[in-house]
């Protein structure tokens, strides 16, 4: 048992230590500096819709009704 404890406190020590590093280098980097931008960015509602690749369909305001324009004549 006496091996056991001998191996897991350095251990654990290491683990600590990283973790307070990996924290001091978020909050300098400044990680935590906008914290309720992005819970308020979900909720701006973009309605211009995306480009999709093949180039079908760019934009719905200049092309008129998007369904009018897969709809056969």
């Amino acid at each position: 048992m006496d091996s056991a404890l001998i191996m897991l406190i350095p251990i654990s020590v290491v683990v600590v230590g990283l973790i307070v590093v990996l924290l001091w280098w978020a909050a300098r980097s400044g990680q935590f500096d906008d914290m309720e931008g992005p819970a308020h960015a979900i909720l701006m509602d973009d309605d211009t819709p995306r480009a999709v690749d093949d180039g079908s369909i760019v934009d719905r305001q200049a092309s008129g009704n998007a369904d009018d324009a897969q709809k056969p004549t």
